[in-house]
C-alpha cells in the first residue's frame, strides 16, 4: 500500500504551507500529492507550482471538476502537466455536485454518469493524439461549422511524454463506483470504511469485468490525527466531517449524508445536516458520532494507526492518502512521518 498526501484546497492554510507539506511528503517517500478545487483555488495552477518545486513525487488532481472544462481542454491540460512534470501527473476527475455545477459553472447536473463516460472517452482520445471524433449526446465533436458544414476534427499539437495518463474518478454510490471501475484506472474515495468496503469493491469488480482489480488503484483519503487521547484526536476532525455530512450539497441531494446513513448513522446524519443547514456548524460538528469519525480516519498513537492501516489494506485500499491534522506545520509534518512509521510497523498481507 502506497502513501499519498491530500492537500485539499490551496488557501485553506495559506501561503507556502501546501508546498512545504508536499516537499516533506516527497522526502518521506510518499508516492503522490493530490490537490483539489471547489470554488476557490483551482487544482491546475497549484499542481503546476508543485511540479516546478518537486522532483519525484506524483502529482494528482482530486479532483478537476468536469463541469468546469470541456473534455478537450482537460485533455490539453493533462498532457501539458504530464509533460512539464516528466510523466508524474494523475488525472482525477469528478462531476462535483448540483449546486457547484449549476450555481458556479452554469452547467446542468443531469445525467452525470453518461456525461462522465463521454468525457473520459474524449480526454483519452486527446492524450493519445487521435483526431477527435465523438458521436455523443453530451460532447459531440466536431460540431457543424458556422455555415452548417461539418467542423474539422483536430489533433493535439504537442507530443505528451505518455500516451496514456492514469485517470481517476471520484465516486460515491453504487452506480458511480461501478462507472469508476468501468472507465478509470483508479477510484478516489472519501469516508472509506473497511467495515463497509465489500459492497464498494463488488461494484468496482462489476465495472472492471474480466480485467479484475489487478493494477486498479483504490485511493482512500483519510484524516490523520495523532495522539493518545482518541476523543481529542476525533475532535480535530469533527468540523471536516460535519462539512461533508451536513453541508455538502442540498438537503435533498448530499452524497456524503447518504453515505453516512448507509453505514448505520442515519439518525445522526440527519441531525448533523439539520444543524448545519440551520446555520449551526459547530453544533453539527458536536453531533458527528465518534464511531463514524473513527471508521473513516486514522486516530490515536502510531501502533493503533498501524493496525488501522492493515485493515484499510485488507479492505482493498492500494493508496492511502493522508489529510494531516495539527495546529502547526510541524504538527502536520509529524503526522505525515507518523503514518510512514506506522506503515513500516503494519502487518499487511503480501508486504
Amino acid at each position: 500500500m502506497r502513501l499519498g498526501l491530500s492537500m485539499g484546497h490551496w488557501g485553506r492554510d495559506g501561503g507556502t504551507e501546501p508546498l512545504r507539506l508536499a516537499l516533506e511528503a516527497e522526502r518521506l517517500g510518499y508516492d503522490v500529492v493530490w490537490a483539489s478545487e471547489a470554488y476557490g483555488s483551482d487544482a491546475v495552477t497549484v499542481l503546476s507550482w508543485l511540479a516546478g518545486r518537486t522532483t519525484r513525487i506524483g502529482l494528482g488532481s482530486a479532483v478537476m471538476q468536469i463541469p468546469a472544462r470541456t473534455p478537450a481542454m482537460t485533455g490539453m491540460t493533462a498532457a501539458t502537466l504530464d509533460t512539464l512534470s516528466e510523466g508524474r501527473f494523475h488525472l482525477g476527475l469528478g462531476v462535483s455536485g448540483p449546486q457547484v455545477s449549476a450555481g458556479w459553472h452554469g452547467v446542468e447536473f443531469g445525467r452525470p454518469l453518461a456525461r462522465t463516460r463521454e468525457y473520459i472517452d474524449v480526454v483519452r482520445a486527446v492524450v493519445r493524439r487521435e483526431r477527435v471524433r465523438h458521436e455523443g449526446e453530451h460532447y459531440p465533436l466536431p460540431l457543424p461549422g458556422p455555415d452548417g458544414s461539418p467542423g474539422k476534427p483536430l489533433q493535439l499539437i504537442i507530443h505528451p511524454v505518455r500516451a496514456e495518463i492514469p485517470v481517476y474518478l471520484a465516486a460515491v454510490g453504487p452506480r458511480n463506483i461501478r462507472l469508476a471501475g468501468e472507465t478509470a484506472d483508479g477510484w478516489l474515495a472519501l469516508f472509506h470504511a473497511p467495515s463497509h468496503a465489500d459492497d464498494n469493491l463488488a461494484q468496482l469488480r462489476e465495472g472492471r469485468g474480466e480485467r479484475g482489480l489487478d493494477g486498479f488503484d483504490v485511493v482512500a483519503s483519510l484524516p490523520v490525527s495523532v495522539g493518545d487521547d482518541l476523543d481529542a484526536c476525533a475532535d480535530r476532525v469533527r468540523d471536516y466531517a460535519a462539512l461533508y455530512v451536513g453541508g455538502m450539497g442540498s438537503r435533498e441531494k448530499n452524497f456524503y449524508n447518504t453515505q453516512a446513513s448507509s453505514m448505520g448513522y442515519e439518525k445522526e446524519a440527519r441531525t448533523v445536516q439539520d444543524l448545519y443547514l440551520s446555520g449551526d456548524p459547530k453544533g453539527a460538528a458536536a453531533e458527528v458520532p465518534f464511531g463514524f469519525i473513527d471508521e473513516t480516519s486514522l486516530l490515536g498513537p502510531v501502533d493503533r494507526i498501524a493496525d488501522r492501516l492493515a485493515a484499510f489494506a485488507a479492505s482493498g485500499v492500494t493508496t492511502l492518502s493522508v489529510i494531516p491534522y495539527g495546529d502547526t506545520h510541524e504538527a502536520k509534518a509529524a503526522a505525515l512521518a507518523n503514518v510512514a512509521e506506522a506503515l513500516n510497523r503494519a502487518t499487511i498481507q503480501g508486504s
